[in-house]
């Protein structure tokens, strides 16, 4: 199969655990590109922590970031589409949060707003190469608001789900990593903005190699012609893979981009 678009997780896919891209991993995505695949972050970061990520490894192009809620032109900065949240419906999610001292940011397209900021979280930023504006708890909610990000140890986060998974959902929550739980619109996801961005280009699903490692990636998994899982996933994820590769600090990226592409 001739893949035309390679769909690429960013953190615990395309990364290790120390938030690096090796150079066997960059190798193989570049080597992928110039055969004539395009490469498509496809990740829960904002916008502009993702664009680092591309740059590094030396590409420009369409990203989906924010798990699907919006994709945009990484040199023009234009937002293509995206999937807003009326922030009447938001706030409920931020005032829990608030109640519990929870750590919480608002997300649009390019934007990551937040009221407060301890030391973890600031070293989680760092991590994700993410630059916070502050705001105060009683400005208006930022326009074209389309993601609430929760940053909390496991334990806290299990808790929140099982509370949420109690109330009428009007929006979606997502895990999207152990320590993190993504609220954002009910049509917003990583496999539909894929599907959506291959309309656009005109490439038919089986055309579509997609690689990731959580939760937030089932759906890009499931669509995408041949989606594969790191081992590093849950179990949940793997059971919907086509295939499950070595982890992310095993190259997994270029061990499935070295067999199936670059033949």
């Amino acid at each position: 199969m001739s893949y035309r678009m390679i769909a690429l997780d960013v953190d615990g896919t395309l990364l290790n655990d120390h938030h690096e891209l090796t150079p066997r991993v960059r190798e193989a995505v570049r080597s992928a590109e110039a055969q004539g695949a395009e490469i498509v972050l496809c990740t829960g970061r904002g916008s502009t922590s993702a664009l680092p990520v591309l740059q590094e490894l030396g590409l420009k192009g369409t990203m989906i970031t924010h798990n699907g809620a919006s994709v945009v032109d990484s040199e023009t900065r234009e937002i293509l589409f995206d999937t807003a949240i009326a922030p009447d419906l938001a706030l409920r999610y931020v005032a829990y949060c608030r109640e519990r001292g929870i750590h919480f940011d608002m997300n649009t397209a390019f934007d990551l707003y937040v009221e407060a900021m301890e030391e973890e979280a600031e070293k989680m930023y760092r991590n994700l190469k993410a630059k916070p504006i502050s705001r105060q708890s009683g400005e208006a909610f930022p326009q074209g608001l389309v993601k609430l990000s929760i940053y909390a140890p496991k334990l806290t986060l299990d808790r929140v789900e099982t509370e949420w998974s109690e109330w009428e959902q009007e929006l979606q929550f997502v895990r999207s990593g152990d320590n993190f739980i993504d609220v954002q619109h009910l049509h917003a996801s990583k496999g539909k903005a894929l599907e959506r961005l291959a309309i656009m280009r005109g490439i038919p699903r089986e055309q579509i190699l997609a690689l990731g490692n959580y939760y937030n990636d089932i759906g890009m998994i499931t669509f995408a012609g041949w989606g594969v899982a790191m081992n590093n996933s849950p179990e949940e994820v793997k059971a919907e893979a086509d295939d499950v590769t070595v982890s992310n600090n095993e190259d997994g990226v270029a061990v499935v981009i070295e067999q199936l592409v670059l033949v």
